[in-house]
């Protein structure tokens, strides 16, 4: 489980350093993905696979899955002996992370988030009370 929020700096070849404490956690291989909420996603090998197999398990033809199944395409990666991972230049496009810009890596439970500072910073100065219970009522925590 991925917990923690870490920021880092991307430096001018696309590459971020993972937290230490994830690390371990992540294995030798790691698929990064677009992220909801215009961030990227970072999962383990055995949980890129349950979302694969989840979306496998779908009706194929049906245009939902198919846009999951897009958004979802994976970049194998790993990370370097010196603990940094290079992030695509199209995943860095898509979560508007410029050229040697400032990230925040956050512990998503079953995944890592990294995020552009200022898309996290935006994103929790929206964040409401009223937002987090109509939620919680939603997935049946509260």
């Amino acid at each position: 489980m991925f917990q923690g929020e870490f920021d880092h700096s991307v430096d001018d070849k696309g590459r971020v350093i993972i937290p230490t404490r994830f690390r371990s956690s992540l294995g030798e291989r790691f698929y990064m993905t677009k992220g909801v909420g215009g961030c990227i996603f970072v999962y383990t090998e055995a949980a890129y696979k349950q979302l694969s197999d989840t979306l496998n398990k779908q009706r194929q033809l049906d245009e939902h899955t198919i846009r999951l199944q897009r958004f979802f395409t994976s970049t194998e990666s790993s990370v370097d002996g010196q603990g940094r991972v290079a992030i695509p230049s199209k995943l860095r496009d898509w979560a508007k992370i410029g050229e040697q810009g400032d990230v925040v890596i956050v512990g998503a439970s079953a995944r890592i988030e990294i995020w552009a500072r200022i898309a996290w910073d935006k994103y929790n100065e929206d964040l409401t009370d009223e937002m987090i219970s109509f939620s919680a009522r939603e997935v049946g925590i509260a």
